[in-house]
């Protein structure tokens, strides 16, 4: 497969079981095949897309010592602002060139997750910054929560399985400043080439090159979606979960042209977490003599600390 396939979830939505099966179909195989999908249809409106750029353009152009106000000790960069250059790939030791923020999963003070996630960092120089990362938080998992859905009708499951792990999940919304680069990169690029931890993640601003997807033949895919799509791609957990059926696919952002080297790219990730005690165990159903089970047995919140040890975010 050369291509990403593009799907639409309106057809999912839709009242017409031929349209919706077309969608579980369509999103199953792309997600066997290459792992990635660009989706129409999705809960996120122009206007709140607009907004949300605006306000992460103006996050990431305040003073450096502004924005190292934020950056919060001790929680992993799971909240708040981690500064250039911190994050690395899996195996790799230089650092990406970029910088983002964390807006993390939102719960009522009596939640039994209100003690485990870190409270969101509040900006007090833009009134608007937070209040629009919630909402786009909550549209995009929203998004989401109807992808798994598909998916697990896809591996013949119950349609709402992944519901009970994803309402109150360690979801994470990050938005990403690749700044512009002002000297010849020694061996580093905006984003190495990784496959993400998580159990989906979906991606606003993937509307110019940069973003490629590794193809199983090894070459990479410029990944472009439309003005109105978001690109989705399986994330390790649900690749771990599904003993591989669902391909977990790596990908980087790479650098632009010499002649663009002054121009800043920004984009959104959504990475979907499951709570911390979903068991990412191989399902039985994706077990076979073909396919003998390939994991072993582990927490998704087990999983996310190994991680995160792995990426530099965590300190053994």
């Amino acid at each position: 497969m050369q291509n990403i396939p593009s799907v639409d979830l309106r057809d999912f939505l839709s009242d017409d079981p031929k349209r919706k099966q077309k969608f579980v179909n369509e999103i199953g195989s792309a997600f066997e095949n290459i792992g990635f999908v660009a989706l129409k249809g999705h809960f996120l409106d122009d206007k709140l897309v607009d907004e949300l750029y605006g306000e992460i353009r103006k996050f990431f152009a305040l003073p450096v010592e502004t924005k190292h106000n934020y950056e919060i000790p001790g929680i992993g960069g799971q909240r708040g602002y981690v500064s250039f250059g911190k994050e690395h790939a899996k195996g790799r030791k230089e650092g990406d060139l970029k910088e983002f923020w964390h807006f993390g999963q939102y719960v009522d003070k009596d939640s039994r997750w209100a003690s485990e996630y870190p409270d969101n960092v509040q900006v007090k120089e833009l009134p608007r910054f937070n209040e629009v990362g919630k909402e786009a938080y909550q549209m995009l998992e929203k998004t989401g929560v109807y992808v798994l859905r598909a998916l697990a009708l896809h591996l013949g499951l119950d349609e709402f399985y992944f519901d009970k792990y994803a309402k109150e999940g360690n979801s994470i919304l990050r938005p990403i400043h690749y700044p512009p680069i002002t000297s010849e990169p020694e061996n580093a690029i905006r984003a190495a080439a990784h496959g993400d931890i998580n159990l989906i993640t979906l991606l606003m601003g993937a509307q110019g090159k940069g973003l490629q997807v590794q193809n199983h033949n090894g070459d990479w895919i410029d990944a472009i979606a439309e003005d109105d799509e978001l690109v989705i791609n399986v994330g390790d957990m649900l690749s771990r979960h599904t003993n591989n059926k669902l391909k977990s696919t790596i990908h980087q952002v790479v650098n632009p042209p010499r002649e663009l080297w002054g121009t800043s790219r920004y984009s959104v990730p959504f990475f979907m977490h499951p709570v911390s005690d979903m068991r990412l165990d191989c399902l039985e159903n994706c077990i076979d003599e073909e396919n003998p089970k390939k994991y072993e047995d582990i927490t998704a919140g087990e999983f996310l600390h190994e991680r995160l040890v792995e990426l530099g975010l965590i300190k053994k």
